[in-house]
């Protein structure tokens, strides 16, 4: 994986870590992942150890949880 790739779910606590994000690491260098538009993804997310938005995957597959928005439970619906 050359990019990380940034799971959410569009709450408020996502949108606001997604920014921050951008800010940090670069829109170059981060695929932005919206679970509610892009449904077909979480089984994605949830196999690459995502267990809530939102996630951050780094190029090396480490899964880095910031702040609770949502579980992938209630993302599922």
């Amino acid at each position: 994986m050359s990019k990380s790739v940034f799971y959410h779910a569009g709450c408020p606590v996502c949108v606001s870590a997604e920014q921050d994000i951008i800010n940090l690491i670069g829109a170059e260098k981060v695929e932005v992942v919206h679970l509610g538009e892009d449904r077909k993804r979480i089984e994605e997310a949830e196999a690459a150890g995502v267990k809530s938005v939102p996630a951050l995957i780094t190029p090396q597959g480490n899964v880095l949880h910031i702040n609770f928005g949502a579980s992938m439970a209630d993302v599922r619906g």
